[in-house]
């Protein structure tokens, strides 16, 4: 199996950090010297826009309009550096329509449509990082799509993990050979990530007879914070803050070619 080229993150429950990992994943990669390509899939709340200080001139509601292709809405972001100057790092950036619900109302065959586009457009990069929007509502299984590597973050709240299960089941439903891995996000240690997969893993395991790998865990780290509050990649900011180490080494593993009777990372204890 080579390194996915369609990357989904999903969550079921919004506030895990979903769209941080995408944002900072997308950026890890880029680091690497991957072509990527980052999509806002939150068609209700979308703000990857926000995350990145990018205010695009067209976005994916031009796209739905009909007042520009899908190639012309994309935006090249360059990484800052620290001292504001450009980092050399790029990868583009397909916005949703921030502070705005209007492509909420698409027709599920509408967003069919959508999800048809950026597999054709994905031709062109190495890899393509899906920001799914929360919640299990035709928009997000619609734009999830066979052959792709669906990370799932999780904490370790109840809410969280009940709704991470709940996406995994609707998933596995549509497509019973989906690449599904888990994220655990806000971890305090290793251990602690372990038990909250662990705890996901079982009723995966009890009523759907499948075990979703960790692939990887990034730990509580306020740095996340500030980076996020001054719209600056978390990388580049604090590239040796522990939750950037977390997303490099997620990055890195994401690159392994896995056997085909693997079905994901499997991070062993010690590891």
């Amino acid at each position: 199996m080579t390194s996915p080229r369609m990357i989904q993150i999903a969550s079921g429950k919004g506030g895990v950090g979903k769209t941080w990992l995408s944002v900072t994943l997308a950026e890890a990669l880029a680091a690497m010297h991957r072509d990527v390509l980052l999509f806002d899939g939150d068609l209700g709340l979308a703000n990857v826009d926000v995350h990145l200080g990018l205010v695009p001139t067209l976005d994916l509601g031009s796209v739905i309009a009909g007042r520009a292709r899908i190639e012309e809405a994309i935006t090249t972001y360059e990484i800052p550096s620290v001292s504001g100057a450009a980092g050399g790092v790029k990868f583009d950036v397909l916005a949703g329509k921030s502070g705005s619900g209007v492509l909420s109302a698409l027709t599920r065959t509408e967003i069919a449509g959508i999800a048809r586009a950026l597999s054709r457009l994905s031709e062109r990069y190495a890899h393509v990082v899906i920001d799914l929007a929360a919640g299990l509502d035709q928009s997000v299984m619609a734009l999830c799509t066979p052959d792709s590597t669906t990370l799932v973050v999780v904490t370790d709240e109840p809410t969280s993990l009940t709704d991470a299960y709940a996406f995994i089941k609707l998933l596995t439903l549509q497509d019973a050979e989906a690449d599904i891995r888990v994220i655990v996000n806000f971890a305090n240690d290793r251990e602690h990530a372990w038990r909250t997969h662990a705890a996901l893993t079982n009723a995966c395991k009890t009523f759907l007879g499948i075990a979703p790998p960790l692939a990887g865990f990034v730990p509580r780290d306020n740095l996340v914070r500030d980076a996020i509050r001054r719209q600056t990649p978390i990388l580049f900011r604090h590239p040796q803050a522990k939750a950037s180490e977390a997303v490099r080494k997620l990055a890195r593993d994401l690159l392994v070619p896995l056997p085909k009777s693997t079905p994901g990372p499997v991070l062993r204890r010690g590891a």
